[in-house]
């Protein structure tokens, strides 16, 4: 019985670790993200009620939560989670890139513009890529 109770405890103790430390790399890719990208999501979605920047950095957030969770459920030790973490920053910038540089170079006007379709088309390569990046973690 005490075995148990014990295993129950350092399954939980794991469990915060991981959901914190997912957390905290959540809100850091979320500040980051916004650095990297030329127009203020923040500004565009608060002030302005721009939905294309809501959609767009929404879905960069979400594509960034799935790579996160891959992370979580393939590493073999906390160090190897923070590392998948890092690659899934990475790949989550490749994104961003992707589509501004490759797919829709006006994808920052556009979504100044509040164009929903390039926000549409902007998560949607997100959470692509988080899938993809999710699912590769794997050995």
């Amino acid at each position: 019985m005490i075995m148990q109770y014990h295993d129950l405890l350092l399954s939980v103790m794991h469990f915060s670790l991981y959901f914190s430390v997912s957390l905290l790399f959540l809100v850091l890719f979320k500040y980051v993200y916004k650095f990297i990208t030329p127009h203020d999501e923040w500004k565009l979605i608060k002030n302005e009620k721009n939905l294309a920047a809501a959609i767009g950095f929404g879905g960069a957030i979400i594509g960034y939560a799935i790579a996160l969770s891959g992370a979580a459920r393939n590493s073999v030790s906390f160090l190897d989670f923070a590392t998948w973490a890092f690659v899934a920053f990475i790949a989550q910038t490749f994104a961003f890139a992707l589509v501004r540089f490759g797919f829709m170079r006006s994808i920052i006007k556009r979504i100044e513009a509040n164009e929903v379709s390039a926000g549409v088309m902007l998560a949607t390569t997100s959470i692509a890529v988080g899938l993809l990046n999710a699912s590769c973690m794997s050995y």
